[in-house]
């Protein structure tokens, strides 16, 4: 990989962790009254990092999709096992990972399967995951060819390194 795509998968990655944060403090702010849903707090971050300048309004729009699907996916696992917590989504140790992600996903998550219990949403499937998209931490199965590949943090998801396929679903415990 060139250095300049190594540098644009960092800025990638610290702009999907950004807009993360700024999803979080929106939820927070607004506390328990007036608490704004997922799609308007994941607006406001993108708008942000448009404004800011960190990404361009088409960066921003990915971005904040690869957010809301994983969001949405771990708001999923958490409403099939109301005893377990994001350690089952992710899938790896939680000291890799770390407790300001953890905290972050966990946060927006558990609002998130409130939404979403609020209007008796029913998923049919799991979320897909394709290759060129980013995903957060965690661990990706090939529909193709079932090889799992581990994500420690934010990044782009390549082709399957087995059979080269482009589709994947997260693995949940």
């Amino acid at each position: 990989m060139s250095d300049d795509q190594d540098r644009k998968d960092q800025e990638q990655r610290e702009a999907y962790e950004k807009m993360l944060q700024r999803v979080t403090e929106s939820l927070e702010q607004a506390g328990g009254e007036a608490r704004p849903r997922l799609r308007q707090a994941l607006d406001w971050a993108k708008q942000k990092a448009v404004e800011f300048e960190e990404l361009t309004a088409e960066e921003a729009e990915r971005i904040s999709e690869y957010l809301r699907r994983d969001v949405e996916d771990a708001a999923r696992f958490l409403d099939r096992d109301n005893d377990q917590d994001l350690r089952g989504w992710f899938r790896m140790d939680m000291q890799l990972l770390g407790n300001w992600l953890f905290d972050r996903f966990s946060t927006i998550a558990d609002r998130t399967r409130l939404e979403w219990l609020e209007l008796n949403r029913q998923w049919d499937e799991a979320a897909l995951y394709h290759t060129g998209e980013m995903t957060g931490p965690g661990e990706l199965r090939c529909l193709s060819c079932s090889k799992t590949m581990h994500f420690e943090r934010a990044g782009h998801i390549p082709p399957c390194p087995s059979c080269r396929a482009t589709r994947f679903e997260r693995v949940t415990d």
